[in-house]
């Protein structure tokens, strides 16, 4: 949910039904699935465009994997699960949000935020006025710190105080795990139900279910992720010594005990030694208008395309969303963008996201006009405008941004025609993630970095040994942080390939389990973070978590080919044609190539 309300929610309740139920009714028609196999199974087959011929698959896969066959009382308890499930997932979100409301933070004392950036007491001051402190100001407070993601990651980089960084990182890593809100149920419930939904359809596991749709096999994921897992967690175990020998320099008694709370922050303080580079100076560089012109630059240098502010055209659901125009190179509209950016505690969903508004059709055109537009929103939480000045992004938020566009622009810069294909449609889902981190990878190109690096006030560009140092930081600890994303991975699909819904294991013992194998130090045993991955129990991802890894070693080896032939070199989209995709570049770019041999998926 963009913006969260309590109007909102009690409409998505009223209407959710009759949705399901529609889409059911529609996904189970016996005579559309013979129609459309009247079409495959015709002498005309030939003849059809391959936008034509991939609905057609589609439209039969899906009505399989909507329950076709099913007949009497197994389609009815399939219908069943199906509600049930929709109204889980919405259930896992919404006490998400309400148990991070309930979280909230008050300081007095200045002693509690030493070391906090300028950055997050502005913002923590500004929640403070929210909450009924009038007088609260980022020099002498108070301030409220919230899990909302800029305000956890500033504490957990930057705050001094151990004891705030511990209750924060505990409260962060158990939300909606209690209480009226706990969401173990919920995930204990929806694992049940996928496995039943799968079994109903035929299949051993919810994954075989969910790889129908994808690039990939459950094995060829497995292998993924243990690949990827090996090369990575030697140089997870350095990195751990790295920060404990650093902690140990600057004498610190906490040293000998460093847990959770402690490694982000002492990570920062060894980036900072090592490269000279604080990622709170280096937001005054990163202007938001300043990158979204940058990015927008890029985009026309790739795509030929020109994007400009259509505010007025379209009403907004808050003051701070903006409206873009598309423009092919004639200066003809061919799509619309919302961005939303701005992160909103306690009425925002955590994380970013880009989804379809409309697509691309020429079914559904209308007006005179051959295709109907496509029009997608771009979502983020980055740091909002304080204190008279724009926007100032930090590197993390600069590259979520360049993520979702990337996202954005397969939705909107379709030409295909056929709604039922266009945009994000008909795409194997293991491969929507390689526009998206294709187009992260230019924040590591160094004339894009410089194009959108630049001072706020000044309009000076990034210094170009500053831009070394950040090119340079790129592998910094990439190891742990892959093996961060492939926890995740590994957890969701054994959760929907062996984990037994009520057996001797639970979910959490499954998380325990792999994460000694994909952390350095082991979890906390009251740990709970399942409770919040919306990823695997309130979105698409399930048993496809492995997707981030899957299109990254595809955009990389993409990317690559602008790194061999430049980007006005005729061959960039020929030199990785003709081959299958292969973890070399993707392990280059980490800087954990020398741990394995290159392999292929």
């Amino acid at each position: 949910m963009a913006e969260d309300s309590p109007e909102l929610r009690s409409a998505i309740e009223e209407v959710q039904p009759e949705k399901v139920k529609f889409q059911l009714r529609l996904g189970q028609s016996k005579r559309i699935f013979a129609a459309f196999k009247a079409i495959r199974d015709s002498s005309n087959w030939e003849s059809l465009s391959d936008a034509q011929k991939r609905i057609v698959e589609v439209e039969l896969r899906d009505a399989v994997l909507n329950g076709v066959s099913l007949e009497d009382d197994n389609r009815q308890r399939f219908n069943e699960i199906q509600q049930e499930l929709e109204k889980l997932s919405q259930k896992f979100e919404e006490n998400i949000l309400d148990a991070k409301k309930r979280f909230e933070k008050l300081i007095t004392d200045k002693k509690d935020i030493e070391g906090l950036p300028a950055t997050a007491l502005a913002m923590a001051a500004q929640m403070a006025i929210s909450k009924g402190h009038e007088d609260a100001s980022a020099e002498n407070g108070p301030w409220v710190m919230s899990l909302d993601g800029p305000s956890y990651h500033s504490i957990m980089q930057h705050a001094k105080n151990r004891s705030l960084r511990e209750e924060v990182y505990r409260a962060y890593m158990t939300c909606a795990s209690s209480g009226d809100l706990n969401n173990t149920p919920i995930i204990d419930q929806i694992l049940k139900l996928r496995l039943e939904k799968a079994n109903l359809l035929g299949y051993i596991n919810y994954a075989e279910v969910s790889m129908e749709s994808k690039m990939a096999t459950v094995n060829k994921a497995e292998e993924l992720i243990e690949e990827l897992r090996s090369a990575s967690w030697s140089h997870a175990l350095q990195d751990m010594e790295d920060i404990k020998s650093f902690a140990e320099s600057q004498n610190e008694e906490e040293v000998d005990e460093l847990n959770h709370w402690d490694i982000k922050f002492w990570s920062e303080r060894l980036h900072e030694f090592k490269f000279h580079i604080n990622e709170e100076d280096l937001r005054e560089f990163f202007p938001l208008p300043k990158v979204i012109d940058g990015l927008f630059s890029l985009a026309k240098m790739l795509f030929s395309i020109d994007i400009s502010p259509a505010d007025g055209l379209a009403p907004v659901w808050n003051k701070d969303v903006r409206f873009y125009c598309v423009k092919d190179s004639c200066g003809r509209p061919m799509a619309y963008l919302y961005f939303d950016l701005y992160s909103h505690p306690y009425e925002k969903c955590g994380g970013a996201w880009v989804a379809e508004v409309v697509g691309r059709s020429r079914v559904l055109s209308h007006d005179g006009i051959s295709s109907r537009l496509p029009i997608a929103h771009v979502v983020c939480n980055q740091t909002p405008p304080l204190a008279g000045k724009p926007s100032l992004m930090n590197f993390r938020e600069v590259k979520a941004l360049f993520h979702e566009f990337g996202h954005a622009l397969q939705h909107v810069l379709t030409k295909q025609d056929e709604g039922l294909v266009s945009g994000f449609r008909g795409i194997e889902w293991d491969a929507v993630e390689l526009p998206s981190q294709f187009m992260e990878n230019w924040c590591y190109h160094r004339d894009s970095l410089m194009r959108i690096a630049k001072h706020y006030e000044t309009g000076e560009c990034l210094p170009e040994e500053v831009c070394s140092k950040l090119l340079s930081a790129r592998t910094f600890h990439a190891g742990s942080e892959l093996l961060r994303q492939l926890r995740f991975a590994s957890v969701d699909m054994e959760l929907h390939t062996k984990y037994i819904p009520g057996g001797s294991e639970s979910v959490y013992d499954v998380d325990q389990r792999i994460g000694r194998r994909t952390h350095a130090i082991p979890l906390l045993p009251e740990e709970k973070f399942l409770c919040s991955l919306s990823h695997i129990f309130s979105d698409k991802y399930a048993a496809g978590y492995y997707s981030y890894q899957w299109a990254e070693v595809l955009s990389s080896d993409a990317f690559s080919a602008f790194e061999e032939a430049g980007l006005d070199n005729d061959r960039v989209f020929t030199e990785f044609q003709g081959r299958e995709p292969s973890t070399e570049a993707l392990l280059r770019h980490n800087g954990l190539l020398p741990l394995t041999a290159t392999a292929k998926v």
